[in-house]
This record gives C-alpha cells, sequence and structure tokens, in this order.
C-alpha cells in the first residue's frame, strides 16, 4: 500500500540529491564534448541503476567485493575531475566523435544523475521506509530528470556563452565541494576499517 507521506519525503530527498537543476552546466558541458546527449536513454540508464541500488544496493557491490565507502571514493573522484574540468576549463574526459550514447551513460547517468551519493541514499532510505513507496518517488523524479536534459540545449542557447561559461565555474565549485565532502565522508571508513 503507497503512503503518501513517505512517497513526499522520499521525492524531497532524492531530488535534493541527484540536484538535476545544479547539473545543467555538466549536461551542457557534456553535450558539448560529445555532440548530443540523449535524453531518454540517459534517464532510463538512471531509471535502472537507482533501482538496482534500492533493491539490490549493497549486495550488489559485495557482488564485485566493493563496500559502500570504496564506492563513494571512486564516485567522488570521478566528480573532482568533472569539477575541475570545469573550473579551470580543462580537457580529462575526452569523448570521440559519434559518442552520444557513451557521455549518455557515463558520465552522465553515472555519477552525475545517479551517482554515490544517490546509491548511498536509497540504501539508508530503504532502511527506513517501503521499497514500493522508494520505487514511486524515484519514478516520479525521472521526470525532472527528462524534463531538464530535454530541455539543456534551448537553455543553453538562451544563456549565452557568457551565462554558460558563469554557471560552469560556479557549479564546478559546487561539484568539487560536494566532491570533497563525499571523499572525506568516507576515505576514514577505508583507512581505518573496524
Amino acid at each position: 500500500m503507497f503512503d503518501s507521506h513517505q512517497v513526499i519525503s522520499c521525492f524531497a530527498v532524492l531530488f535534493a540529491v541527484i540536484d538535476i537543476v545544479g547539473a545543467v552546466p555538466m549536461i551542457l558541458r557534456i553535450q558539448q564534448q560529445s555532440g548530443a546527449i540523449k535524453p531518454f536513454l540517459t534517464t532510463v540508464v538512471s531509471f535502472a541503476l537507482m533501482v538496482l541500488a534500492l533493491y539490490a544496493g549493497e549486495s550488489f557491490l559485495h557482488l564485485f567485493g566493493v563496500d559502500v565507502n570504496s564506492f563513494a571514493v571512486a564516485g567522488a573522484l570521478v566528480l573532482f575531475f568533472i569539477a575541475m574540468e570545469m573550473i579551470l576549463g580543462i580537457k580529462i574526459f575526452r569523448q570521440p566523435p559519434g559518442s552520444e550514447s557513451v557521455a549518455s551513460v557515463v558520465p552522465l547517468a553515472f555519477p552525475i544523475i545517479a551517482g554515490a551519493g544517490t546509491f548511498s541514499t536509497l540504501i539508508s532510505l530503504g532502511a527506513a521506509y517501503d521499497r514500493n513507496n522508494i520505487l514511486l518517488a524515484v519514478v516520479l523524479n525521472m521526470i525532472p530528470v527528462y524534463a531538464v536534459l530535454k530541455l539543456a540545449s534551448p537553455l543553453g542557447k538562451k544563456l549565452g556563452n557568457t551565462g554558460i561559461l558563469v554557471l560552469e565555474k560556479m557549479f564546478g565549485i559546487i561539484l568539487l565541494a560536494i566532491a570533497v565532502k563525499l571523499f572525506s565522508g568516507n576515505i576514514s571508513f577505508l583507512l581505518n576499517p573496524k
């Protein structure tokens, strides 16, 4: 049975963690590098990864001998390099021409939309809420994700090169701070295992 209070709570938490609106500068940058992105593919892959995290979560990671903390540190490093690209205007991730499908999955679906923070959040929510309510919240979150991905190009045209550059630098610093927080919050568990 669905509980509207749980669905709304889970939706709000996931919306804040995914932060698709804040990801617009990164989406535009990936579009510039790869030529285009595929909004539907990105949304479907993001959804599939989130469902996998919700229902398999830690078990899936343990299958590969990886714990949540190691996964979070790896995700933090990827986010760190994306942030450095945005702040310094350098290219670290090079996408060959015609790689829209690859760019739509990595780094867009993972780790930007469905990354370590989202996975950790889903695993935590699973301990406190009914999984069906969380699943509905994930489905509802895919609506703004798809809408932002679809409208990123027109938004980029309205902002112009200067607007995109300002947003990119600003969100690059925010992304760098998130990467540092994710890294520092999980590295201690790896350095001092119990």
